[in-house]
């Protein structure tokens, strides 16, 4: 059981990004959009050092990356490309600030996660962070450091609120199964070992001790019980990518207090079912598991499959309403 599983989460909520470069736009919709849990939106349409490898690069201590044709990859110092992630981190956290004048309540930021990072970050070679276990180390120990300083300064920006951290590992299963492949393209790193694995996500996890922390993984055989193991107290995940497999483990971590974020809103422009179509899955699923009708509102948050940076505009501010009234539906007609 998570260490932190006395947390109770509001019924909904988003992922992350959002689509264009207005902060303040941005911080109105979020904030609008979920008065109980909104969260610090992300905005890649502005460049790299907005992009979510970016922007967490940005939060490192004592690492530094820049943009390279290949991607983003370590240097000795911090350059433009650091002090624009910065920048953009700091005019995204001013807006917030605005719209959050006397909240209380919980607020979700979001990073990503030491595998991803791994994945993502180049070594000076031009090969990933993830073919050198010691540079894997180093970058779980830099954001663990750099997630501190970051959850200090939304604290003393937005006093009143109870933080939620989000974790995004949309690379975890390729980890995990040796699928990430080498900077050539011809070949994959090979699979990091289940326990290296769980125990540098237990670490970051262990960052925020005294508030819950949420993985995020939009990829299919999201890993619920390493999670679980990791110290995490809540999973989000694209419900569409489900199967029949993952029972079990869905119904393990509900009876052990974790709680779902279902992502059941596609992430990019689509027609949007009645808000109780769009939760049929979810109580479909909890009959299948034998579970109590009574938890559903308990055990689920109700977000997008993933982040809303590929929408219009339009469809991400409907796309987050539809969220609530999902939510609100899923809790007045549980069965």
């Amino acid at each position: 059981m998570s260490a932190n599983s006395q947390f109770t989460f509001a019924p909904a909520t988003g992922v992350g990004s959002l689509p264009g470069g207005d902060a303040r736009e941005a911080a109105r919709t979020a904030t609008g959009s979920f008065e109980d849990f909104p969260f610090l939106p992300e905005l890649p349409a502005r460049g790299p050092g907005a992009d979510m490898i970016g922007r967490t690069a940005g939060m490192l201590v004592e690492l530094f990356a820049r943009v390279e044709p290949s991607g983003w990859r370590l240097g000795d110092r911090p350059g433009r490309d650091t002090k624009r992630a910065r920048s953009w981190l700091g005019e995204d956290l001013d807006a917030l600030e605005e719209f959050t004048q006397g909240y209380e309540g919980q607020l979700k930021v979001q990073a990503v996660g030491p595998w991803t990072l791994a994945a993502a970050l180049e070594l000076r070679n031009g090969e990933s962070s993830l073919s050198d276990a010691g540079a894997c180390r180093d970058l779980a120990g830099s954001l663990a450091e750099g997630l501190r300083e970051h959850l200090a300064e939304v604290r003393r920006r937005i006093p009143g609120a109870q933080l939620v951290l989000q974790l995004d590992e949309p690379s975890l299963v390729a980890v995990l199964r040796g699928h990430v492949k080498t900077a050539s393209g011809y070949r994959t790193h090979r699979a990091v070992d289940r326990q290296v694995v769980e125990s540098a996500l237990r670490d970051v996890v262990g960052v925020h001790a005294d508030g819950p922390v949420v993985v995020h993984s939009c990829a299919p055989d999201v890993p619920f019980a390493l999670l679980r193991r990791a110290g995490a107290d809540a999973v989000s995940f694209d419900f569409s990518l489900l199967t029949e497999r993952d029972d079990d483990a869905i119904g393990e971590a509900v009876e052990g207090g974790t709680r779902l974020f279902a992502g059941v809103v596609p992430g990019t422009d689509a027609a949007l079912s009645d808000p109780a179509g769009s939760v049929m899955g979810v109580r479909t699923l909890w009959r299948r598991l034998g579970l109590h009708p009574g938890l559903l509102a308990e055990a689920v948050t109700v977000t997008p499959a993933c982040g809303l940076a590929g929408a219009s505009p339009e469809y991400a501010r409907r796309a987050l309403a539809h969220c609530v009234q999902a939510a609100r539906s899923l809790a007045d007609n549980p069965e």
